[in-house]
């Protein structure tokens, strides 16, 4: 038989796209748990953030009662 001549089965397929895909499941793998770690950490700065601005607005726009004792 001639190469031309040969059926392709469904393994050599299967195995084609394992060969071609397995290194660019590492890599995302990769990626992805970096991309995380920026997330969480952009995250936890916004909400600071957000806490240290809400709070000196809560100092500036509070109001003083001050009670005297006749």
């Amino acid at each position: 038989m001639s190469p031309a001549d040969e059926k392709i089965t469904r393994e050599q397929i299967e195995g084609k796209l394992r060969e071609m895909t397995g290194g660019v499941s590492e890599e995302v793998e990769g990626v992805k748990s970096q991309a995380l770690a920026i997330g969480l950490g952009v995250v936890v700065v916004s909400v600071a953030v957000v806490f240290l601005l809400g709070r000196r607005m809560g100092r500036r726009k509070s109001t003083i009662v001050e009670v005297r004792r006749i």
